[in-house]
């Protein structure tokens, strides 16, 4: 019974069981606010444009540089305690490992992990962005 598992977990994680990269999808901030009572998509785009990040994958220095502009992008808008307050979140929230849908290549089948995208998969990744 434990040998089928380790089977089945090696097949679901391996690169090759990756068929192709599902179509871009964005909640905004997650469980986090999309800007504040004032200005409620204050920093909106920022969070859309981490989720494309996120929805592409890659490797785990892609994906600091990802967590960085999110900080960046909202300290431009003005929130720079907020800024670092959601930067704390995805790094604690957006590993590849966590079985949630916000989390680092979740455009990708699960437990893909961080890895280079191939020729092939940024090709995927082109093709679906202009549509």
């Amino acid at each position: 019974m434990i040998r089928t598992i380790l089977l089945l977990l090696l097949c679901v994680s391996s690169p090759t069981y990756a068929a192709g990269i599902k179509s871009f999808t964005s909640d905004g901030c997650s469980a986090f606010p999309d800007g504040t009572l004032d200005q409620q998509n204050l920093w909106l785009q920022c969070c859309i444009e981490h989720d494309k990040a996120y929805w592409k994958g890659g490797t785990y220095q892609q994906r600091i540089d990802a967590d960085e502009r999110l900080r960046t992008c909202v300290a431009d808008v003005g929130k720079p305690l907020i800024a670092e307050l959601m930067l704390a979140g995805v790094r604690v929230g957006g590993s590849p490992y966590l079985p949630a849908q916000f989390r680092w290549g979740y455009g990708w089948p699960y437990l893909r992990g961080y890895q280079a995208l191939t020729e092939e998969e940024k090709a995927q990744i082109t093709a679906l962005e202009s549509k």
